[in-house]
């Protein structure tokens, strides 16, 4: 089951810097890493910002390992789509909760980068393809839209004025990757080679995944699905969070 959703319009471009918010390892390279891959070939920067390191992905290893493993595979994972530079929260994976302790987190972020968009992954209850989504997805998407008005706002989290973190309130959207809202879209047909090598960079998670994982036919299927609903070869397609 695919959303037959149309794609009107395309992500908005004349931006400098993004930050890329997501629950764990991977969660980028599953949906928007074709398109940070343009945006870094356009010139753009953008950072990645974990707010796990998914030690609780792998079922055959214990979660100090996992945590080590996966950290090290996003690092690389990014680096192929030309993000040089990767934090990570260290919150819980699988029991990640919204409230004040993430929110601060993340607005903490976002006063040091001073992103001009965000960039995450769905966090509605349910994929694109009708899969329930993640717990950890839906509590980080309705944080960092919080956290973008709290990093705003020198009344919250004072202590943040502190640390020497002034407001930013230039943060102007936040566009999630396979969400059922998606309206949005960018053209990742001259990336995609690049998104399929970021995800296959996570090699120890992905071997561990049941049934085997192909990440080409995974992507291409994925992308083409939103090309044909945006009218161009190869897409990725996002919703659109005005902030």
């Amino acid at each position: 089951m695919t959303n037959g959703r149309v794609l009107r319009h395309h992500v908005p471009e004349d931006w400098r810097r993004g930050l890329a918010v997501v629950a764990h390892p991977d969660d980028l390279e599953f949906g928007a890493s074709s398109a940070i891959a343009r945006w870094t070939a356009q010139g753009k920067t953008v950072v990645d910002l974990l707010v796990t390191r998914g030690e609780a992905g792998i079922e055959s290893m214990p979660p100090e390992r996992t945590a080590a493993v996966r950290s090290a595979e996003q690092v690389a994972a990014a680096g192929i789509v030309g993000v040089d530079e990767v934090e990570f929260l260290a919150h819980p994976d699988g029991t990640v909760e919204y409230g004040i302790a993430l929110r601060r987190d993340v607005a903490r972020a976002i006063r040091r980068h001073r992103p001009d968009v965000i960039i995450s992954l769905n966090f509605r209850e349910c994929f694109n393809n009708g899969a329930l989504n993640h717990a950890d997805h839906r509590a980080v998407g309705a944080a960092l839209i919080d956290a973008a008005r709290d990093a705003a706002n020198r009344w919250v989290f004072p202590e943040l004025l502190d640390e020497g973190l002034q407001p930013w309130s230039g943060v102007r959207c936040a566009m999630f990757s396979s969400s059922p809202e998606a309206e949005h879209f960018v053209d990742i047909t001259a990336h995609l080679d690049r998104g399929v090598e970021s995800l296959a960079a996570h090699e120890m998670y992905l071997g561990n995944l049941a049934g085997g994982f192909d990440p080409e036919q995974f992507l291409r299927r994925q992308a083409a699905d939103a090309g044909r609903r945006a009218g161009v070869p190869l897409a990725v397609a996002f919703e659109v969070v005005p902030l």
